[in-house]
């Protein structure tokens, strides 16, 4: 009897924190999975294709852009795939209100050609949009679930609402499998330099290794509701594993402030955050989303997905990665690490 064909898989973002815990997903379950990268990545992969470096050989990666219908259509026109997972995406808060035109066109735009090729190409394919906790912004309602109303306080928010809004229409409108995550901030030792986490955990690491001397921050109170990468991409294959299509909140359930992220990761290298950490308003966004924390029951219910990382457990994996990054001492000696290396403590105004 032949071997049945293993599911094909397109990533967009392949090359991403999320793309990549997902093309190590997925091929740990046997798909064949294709990533669509621009060509820029494909003329530096050390520096654009670091997260894939241990799955490359096992990857098809296409060159392309979303920004041009042109060169999404070729590529479903030439590659059929079981599944699409659209991750690719400006996805830099704060960046969107510097370039909110690029923003909007990307994740927009992008999506609208993704699904528009997929139609008239691909109808059978199943499509997942990667949505996001931002779309809620100033909140209806807490905790936020499917039925809680948008609001999005930025460029991105907004782009991303776009989005969801495209998604489902072209769900009620051709009948595609294509459904939304709406996914709460998750992290990961992957997470890029420009978002906070990673930011903080960056800056404890230096830090302690006597590299750095201060973390200036913008607002410290904000609160998120923050859960492991690895995690979430596994709640979007579960998605697309369903009878029907529908949109799912991902989220922990828990809140946390900037804070307490900064408290923990410190204290992962024996430090007080309080001795290093200074408030800048250069950093404060025009319109900030003060509290998110979603109720995921749905996705526990339907798809029996559940996060397996704790908060704790998701900092100290950030800290630990950005030490070892550094070229410090191994994971179990973090502990006594502030006190061996760390510099004269810098006074704080929090």
């Amino acid at each position: 009897m032949p071997k049945p064909m293993p599911k094909r898989a397109l990533i967009t973002g392949i090359t991403g924190q999320d793309g990549s815990y997902l093309a190590e997903h997925l091929l740990e379950l046997g798909y064949e999975v294709h990533g669509l990268v621009r060509r820029v990545a494909q003329a530096e992969p050390e520096a654009r294709m670091s997260r894939l470096a241990g799955i490359l050989p096992r990857l098809q990666l296409h060159p392309g852009s979303l920004e041009s219908y042109a060169s999404v259509y070729q590529l479903l026109a030439r590659e059929p795939f079981d599944e699409i997972y659209h991750l690719a995406a400006q996805s830099f808060v704060a960046e969107s209100f510097a370039d909110s035109f690029t923003t909007m066109n990307v994740n927009a735009q992008g999506t609208h050609h993704l699904l528009e090729a997929l139609r008239l190409l691909q109808p059978k394919a199943r499509f997942y949009f990667a949505a996001t906790s931002e779309m809620f912004g100033k909140v209806r309602e807490t905790p936020q679930r499917e039925t809680t109303p948008f609001h999005p306080r930025s460029p991105y928010g907004v782009s991303k609402v776009a989005g969801y809004y495209l998604t489902l229409n072209y769900r009620e409108a051709y009948g595609l499998y294509a459904c939304s995550g709406m996914l709460f901030n998750h992290e990961s030792p992957r997470r890029g330099h420009e978002f906070v986490t990673r930011k903080i955990t960056r800056a404890v690491a230096r830090i302690a290794l006597g590299l750095e001397r201060e973390l200036r921050l913008g607002n410290l109170e904000a609160q998120r509701d923050w859960g492991h990468a690895a995690d979430y991409v596994r709640a979007m294959r579960l998605m697309l594993a369903g009878e029907s299509p529908r949109d799912y909140v991902i989220a922990t359930g828990e809140t946390h402030t900037v804070r307490e992220f900064c408290q923990l990761a410190f204290a992962e290298v024996g430090l007080d955050y309080r001795d290093y950490v200074r408030l800048d308003a250069r950093f404060e966004r025009p319109a900030e989303v003060d509290l998110l924390i979603g109720d995921a029951t749905a996705a526990y219910q339907d798809l029996g997905w559940s996060p397996r990382y704790t908060f704790r457990e998701l900092v100290a994996g950030m800290v630990a990665a950005d030490v070892e990054l550094l070229g410090g001492r191994p994971t179990e000696s973090l502990s006594a690490l502030g006190a061996v290396l760390a510099p004269e403590p810098v006074l704080a105004t929090v």
